[in-house]
């Protein structure tokens, strides 16, 4: 399946393949770093803003919102992708673009995923976020190795118990599958 990365400027009109495609990303892209600045300087958290596109509109934005809700996952990429969910009622954002100041870490590359985003346009890199401190190379390499030998153990325990309730979910006709 080919990803459509059509995007369209509310003010332009222009799509990809015509003239002035790269200022429609553009456009969107400086919405997203315009936002990580907002949000950096409120002192919400760092300089993290994003926003998801479908048929060249913003459908959900958001901004890195740890320090100011205490919560180590309202990341931008994240509040933008439960922004933009609400916003249409679906779990689904396939068909959508992110696009975001930095590089997206990857709790928020998992969430991307998870909602069927289909193309991620970034400004600075987790290179460059990690000179400034938002390091995620640990977790790059936790997640290589098996789960009984991380930092944080992952132990088994009920398993029987537990895949009881997953194979009664499994069984519901009536289960919305995402």
């Amino acid at each position: 399946m080919g990803v459509d990365v059509s995007v369209q400027s509310e003010s332009s009109g222009r799509g990809v393949g015509e003239a002035g495609v790269w200022s429609d990303h553009e456009h969107f892209m400086r919405h997203a770093i315009a936002l990580g600045d907002r949000g950096s300087t409120a002192g919400d958290g760092g300089p993290f803003g994003a926003v998801i596109v479908r048929a060249g509109r913003i459908i959900g934005e958001g901004w890195n919102r740890v320090i100011a809700t205490r919560d180590p996952t309202a990341h931008g990429e994240m509040v933008a992708i439960r922004d933009a969910c609400r916003g249409i009622e679906s779990v689904s954002l396939q068909g959508c673009a992110l696009y975001t100041s930095g590089q997206p870490c990857p709790m928020c590359l998992g969430a991307i995923y998870w909602a069927r985003i289909e193309r991620v346009f970034y400004g600075f890199s987790i290179q460059d976020a990690a000179g400034i401190g938002f390091d995620d190379h640990f977790i790059h390499e936790q997640l290589a190795r098996p789960p009984e030998q991380r930092a944080i153990p992952e132990i088994p325990l009920l398993r029987t118990e537990a895949l009881e309730i997953l194979e009664a979910y499994a069984a519901n006709p009536g289960r919305v599958r995402y």
